[in-house]
């Protein structure tokens, strides 16, 4: 009985040890860029992040606002959604993280251009942007997960 005993422990010692080998031997999916949206804690910061400092704008489901192709009054494009049917998903991760970050006008490079979305520097940690960004990428369907990943891997703006 002792002996049973221990050819079962040493068995499963066995198994976990070769579990353990063939994991690390398993192929790693190639980073894709700066968004984590595939981290629980990462996404569940961001999820809080872009409710305090992005939903008022952008929705609380990503739609952005109404007409958002369309100028406003003042000659400035409303809020994009950030789900499958804006743009968001077209622009690479750094892209979006200096958008963010330093506003379009400057993330651009375009000293006249007009928005009304905020710089956040000073605002949110590096960390918090990526956080709500890597949220809203989470949000998206494989399909443009997908899309968005090809294109991060083919720009060469990705730190």
């Amino acid at each position: 009985m002792k002996r049973s005993r221990l050819l079962l422990a040493v068995a499963a010692i066995g198994a976990v040890v070769l579990l353990v080998a063939i994991s690390s031997l398993a192929p790693k999916p190639a980073s894709t860029g700066l968004l984590k949206p595939d981290d629980v804690e990462v996404t569940a910061r961001g999820r809080q992040v872009y409710g305090m400092h992005c939903a008022a704008c952008h929705g609380a489901k990503l739609e952005g606002q109404p007409n958002w192709r369309q100028r406003d009054a003042q000659g400035r494009l409303p809020a994009p959604p950030h789900d499958a049917t804006g743009h968001t998903w077209h622009h690479p991760d750094e892209t979006l993280f200096r958008i963010t970050k330093f506003g379009v006008a400057k993330a651009a490079n375009l000293a006249s251009y007009e928005s009304s979305m905020p710089a956040y520097e000073g605002v949110l940690t590096d960390s918090e942007i990526v956080a709500a960004l890597s949220w809203i990428k989470a949000q998206w369907p494989v399909s443009i997960r997908a899309k968005h990943d090809e294109m991060n891997r083919s720009s060469p703006q990705q730190r």
